[in-house]
């Protein structure tokens, strides 16, 4: 009971840190929001029972720290330095985004974040990649612009999440990967604007909701552990396969949604060139989520691996109804505008 307390005290001031840093009309607000936010997850991070998660909770407290220490001394260099309007210079709009990222793990400041995903339980992946990146998405957007920095980092985020998923085994780092990929959509679609944005990020927390309540309920840690007969009913597997698919972004599913919306806008505003690397980058995502889908489908190996001392589970009726959400939202929502 004491346990769920202090992890329900620390969930409220995770939010309130997060509430406070997009409601603030300072810098400085900011900081001590985005500040408030880390030290109240690092406790959810951190467990009695597992060591290894102890080593991922201080490697995320370092690197979170650096980067609000990077924020903070930015904040204070740019108050003396510059006059107001900043955020349309170059390097004072550099130096606040680059803490921002390294805040939220786009490439080339992602290192941490596959090691810090891979030792969590699913619930502190889920909030590792949809909760924690609300804050610091939400500031870049005020100082965001089309640069040659911020094409680089679009390009390498979106690159890395598709090569660095191709050889992973185990399904944390995989969806780790997956959500740097995504990362790179997301920080395109705030230069387009904020409403695509959070249409992108409440569509991806939605579909990776779905994703880790299913690994999370079959107790799948690696992907040895889905081509086995004997824990996973082939509707499940469907399911999930049905969901990956949609977080890939493959079209008839809700995935493509927010993805085809920050396509139109950025052939709009004469970004195709960005574009279409983006999307041919994202193919190779699509690739490894396929290849899981279809060797899981057809290999069913029967023996049993030692890690696999798991009973078989049975179909609860929340997840069907989500995953149908998540499969037949695309096709809903022309219906929606056409009643409109």
């Amino acid at each position: 009971m004491t346990n769920n307390s202090t992890k329900l005290l620390f969930l409220s001031t995770l939010m309130m840190g997060t509430i406070l840093s997009i409601s603030s009309n300072s810098w400085f607000g900011v900081w001590m929001g985005l500040e408030i936010n880390l030290l109240s997850f690092i406790p959810l991070l951190s467990s009695n029972k597992n060591m290894m998660m102890n080593e991922s909770s201080i490697k995320y407290f370092i690197v979170q720290a650096l980067a609000s220490t990077m924020l903070l001394f930015s904040i204070l260099l740019i108050q003396m330095k510059y006059p107001p309007g900043w955020e349309m210079e170059m390097i004072p709009s550099m130096m606040i985004s680059s803490s921002l990222l390294l805040k939220i793990g786009a490439a080339p400041f992602h290192f941490w974040f596959p090691e810090v995903m891979s030792t969590s339980s699913w619930i502190n992946c889920l909030a590792l990649m949809t909760w924690q990146k609300i804050a610091p998405l939400m500031v870049l957007s005020y100082c965001i612009q089309m640069s040659t920095f911020m094409f680089s980092i679009i390009m390498l985020s979106i690159f890395i999440g598709a090569i660095g998923g191709l050889n992973q085994t185990s399904m944390r780092q995989l969806m780790a990967y997956s959500s740097i990929s995504h990362l790179g959509w997301m920080i395109s679609s705030l230069i387009v604007s904020e409403n695509v944005w959070e249409l992108y990020f409440i569509t991806y927390s939605l579909l990776s909701l779905i994703m880790i309540l299913l690994f999370k309920q079959m107790n799948v840690f690696f992907l040895n552990q889905i081509y086995t007969a004997s824990n996973m009913k082939i509707e499940i597997k469907f399911l999930m396969f049905l969901s990956l698919l949609s977080l890939g972004g493959l079209p008839p599913f809700l995935g493509f949604l927010p993805k085809w919306i920050v396509m139109q806008s950025m052939i709009e505003m004469n970004m195709t060139i960005i574009m279409t690397i983006m999307v041919v980058l994202t193919t190779v995502t699509l690739y490894y989520y396929m290849r899981i889908s279809f060797s899981a489908l057809i290999m069913l190996y029967t023996e049993n691996s030692w890690s696999m001392e798991l009973k078989s589970q049975k179909m609860n009726l929340t997840l069907p109804m989500t995953v149908m959400l998540s499969t037949l939202g695309l096709m809903c929502t022309p219906t929606l505008i056409f009643l409109y």
